[in-house]
């Protein structure tokens, strides 16, 4: 009874969260895209950069109504079909996550250090690291084929034990995670310092103040929506592992749920985010854009 009580309390969750962040995140993906592709003047390492980001985020939405679908109802899906859910979920979560840590560290490079950016950024570089992140993510949800014991399952849940034997996927999910985190502190924290130092006083041209709350309303955003579900993810793995004692076992699984709920909220704050620095780039004069597109 208590078991039914959660699975209705996390249900509940995810349909809250989820309708919203699924209606809202599709409507400012589709608008920023729109926005990059036909109103932007020049495409630039930070654009393509954004695009990729957009575009994996959107790929994400699509998978949120199957989500709601699947939890509670006892839907159960083909084997492939479950897997190709699953590989399109968390595919485009973590290139999400490398590629935001990539945005930070070519924001970094263009704004510390303006004449090694000469050599080291160039579009076709930021097409290249952005091929390697989705083609190294989607090698990886080769993962996603042993969630599941049988080939009847109820997705993105009640995984089988195979995937707990091996730390190996916790590992480089959590690694993806905390290093992505590390750098993008770092490199937020330093584009700061910098960008405060060029700032003069009365001088329009050096204010910086909207590309410091763009830069730290997307740390906020990553740190906010991706922390609390790797941290229950390592509980959920120590639970399985009977480091913790197994009585958390349901409280944990459902955190993990909600965790991850909590988690896509990113697809649809970055949206929001990007959608206005893409409107405002557009309306910048070339100079101004050309600055602008160096700070976002």
């Amino acid at each position: 009874m208590a078991n039914n009580s959660i699975e209705s309390y996390v249900q509940l969750f995810q349909i809250t969260v989820y309708i919203p962040t699924f209606v809202l995140g599709l409507l400012f993906n589709v608008m920023a895209l729109w926005f990059a592709f036909c109103k932007i003047r020049k495409l630039t390492e930070s654009t393509i950069y954004l695009v990729s980001l957009i575009i994996l985020d959107t790929l994400l939405l699509f998978t949120l109504p199957f989500k709601i679908i699947s939890y509670g109802s006892g839907n159960k899906w083909k084997w492939e079909f479950c897997s190709f859910l699953e590989s399109l979920y968390f595919v485009n979560m973590y290139g999400s996550i490398l590629i935001s840590a990539c945005i930070c560290v070519d924001r970094y490079i263009a704004i510390r250090h303006p004449f090694l950016a000469m050599s080291l950024r160039s579009t076709k570089k930021a097409v290249m690291v952005c091929s390697i992140i989705c083609l190294g993510v989607w090698a990886g949800a080769s993962f996603t084929y042993q969630f599941h014991e049988d080939t009847n399952s109820t997705c993105f849940h009640g995984f089988s034990n195979k995937t707990w034997e091996t730390p190996i996927v916790l590992v480089i999910l959590e690694s993806a995670f905390l290093g992505s985190l590390i750098t993008m502190i770092f490199c937020t924290a330093q584009i700061i310092i910098c960008l405060k130092r060029i700032r003069k006083p009365d001088d329009p041209l050096t204010n910086t103040s909207k590309s410091v709350k763009v830069i730290v309303a997307n740390l906020v955003t990553f740190v906010i929506c991706f922390t609390p579900f790797h941290v229950v993810l390592l509980l959920h793995y120590l639970v399985k592992k009977e480091v913790i004692m197994r009585n958390f076992q349901e409280i944990i699984r459902s955190s993990v749920q909600m965790s991850l709920c909590w988690a896509n909220l990113n697809c649809c704050l970055d949206a929001i985010c990007y959608y206005f620095v893409f409107k405002e780039f557009s309306k910048s004069p070339p100079q101004e854009s050309e600055r602008t597109t160096k700070s976002i």
